[in-house]
């Protein structure tokens, strides 16, 4: 039996902790939390403006969702999302830490040998378009817009051309393929005829100026 709080406003904390086990951060949140914790806020706030995006959706993926941890903000307002991974870690750590009231179907998928069998109303990847060689650039986001419906919509997020100096030498490594607000624009319009970019500095996302955004991202609608 745990320890009783003086105000019993917090007794629920107790009743939870009895009837589920405490929650433990993703290896990757983990890693933030200890190294940065600052990065960690900045990431939920990531994942905030996906879902106030997608908010009523029905069927929504999430492209290389590393640990998952943040993905629970979007299951907040749509129905249903479906999580992938290239690295087989990730998603057996998912299914790990699986809760029955935040279930997830997490799947082992690779976007650039693939599309996703099933189509969804709405597709976001964050931080993972840096991570795709220049060279599979157009496989990944062709075979992306195959598990898009018709009247979908996709959201890109990734660090700027332009953050790089500023960015962890860890994170240097994986990052072959960033790009400027304009750069980013201009590709995901080959493949929607409509794209929104935003820029986003620690967690405020807004529309200034390209050159000065430490974090991009593009709403794409209506795919050619």
């Amino acid at each position: 039996m745990s320890k009783q709080f003086r105000e019993h406003q917090y007794d629920e904390i107790n009743t939870l902790e009895e009837e589920i086990r405490v929650a433990s951060l993703g290896r990757m949140r983990n890693f933030d939390w200890h190294n940065d914790p600052r990065r960690l806020l900045f990431t939920l706030a990531r994942y905030k403006f996906v879902s106030k995006m997608f908010d009523g959706y029905e069927t929504v993926l999430e492209i290389g969702c590393g640990d998952a941890f943040a993905t629970r903000i979007v299951q907040q307002t749509v129905k249903k999302v479906t999580v992938t991974d290239f690295d087989p870690i990730f998603i057996e750590e998912i299914h790990n830490r699986h809760q029955q009231k935040w279930g997830l179907d997490a799947h082992v998928h690779n976007m650039v040998l693939e599309p996703t069998k099933q189509s969804f109303d709405g597709i976001f990847s964050l931080d993972v378009l840096e991570h795709v060689q220049q060279s599979d650039e157009d496989t990944f986001l062709r075979n992306t817009c195959l598990s898009l419906n018709s009247h979908g919509a996709l959201i890109i997020g990734m660090p700027s051309l332009e953050s790089q100096p500023y960015a962890s030498e860890g994170s240097k490594i994986g990052h072959v393929n960033c790009k400027t607000g304009t750069d980013l624009r201009d590709l995901m319009k080959k493949y929607f005829h409509s794209v929104f970019m935003f820029s986003m500095n620690d967690e405020v996302v807004h529309t200034g100026f390209f050159p000065m955004a430490h974090y991009l991202f593009a709403v794409c609608c209506d795919k050619k």
